[in-house]
């Protein structure tokens, strides 16, 4: 789980950018949050989601691998400069970075830079010696690696 200040701004980077799916959310407005779950979800799996109920998908969500929570507290997008601590400020204390496995690795980054400005680039694949993954921030900072399946 990773605490985000703009559902939508959040959302659309990780289905637009990263290709992954809402399955569904739930408010809780006794403690002022949502939460967002994601998760790759392709071709006819994502067909037969989008016809499920809530409750289905609810189910779905929490019976599947690799699934990516986000929690927004209500009221943060409306506050300029607010910010959560991702992780990266302090390297080598606490939470590092996301990993996302893509079947190639140069098609992923040559997509990822037709975003141009949405993609904020740490590492690209070309920079520094590890020429095998790179490194983007989402919207509220939080580092997702990009790495080969099979890390070759």
């Amino acid at each position: 789980m990773v605490r985000v200040k703009d559902p939508k701004v959040s959302i659309a980077f990780y289905e637009e950018i990263l290709g992954m799916k809402l399955i569904t959310k739930l408010d809780n407005p006794t403690g002022s949050f949502t939460l967002y779950f994601l998760a790759y979800v392709r071709g006819e799996e994502a067909a037969k989601l989008d016809a499920k109920s809530d409750d289905e998908r609810k189910a779905y969500a929490f019976s599947r691998p690799g699934v990516l929570e986000l929690t927004h507290n209500w009221g943060t997008e409306n506050q300029p400069d607010f910010k959560y601590a991702n992780g990266n400020q302090d390297p080598g204390r606490g939470f590092g970075h996301i990993a996302v496995v893509v079947d190639n690795i140069e098609e992923a980054c040559k997509r990822m830079e037709s975003f141009g400005d949405r993609v904020h680039w740490i590492k690209r694949q070309q920079d520094g010696k590890m020429k095998n993954i790179a490194f983007i921030a989402d919207p509220d900072g939080y580092w997702i690696e990009i790495l080969n399946k099979g890390f070759a």
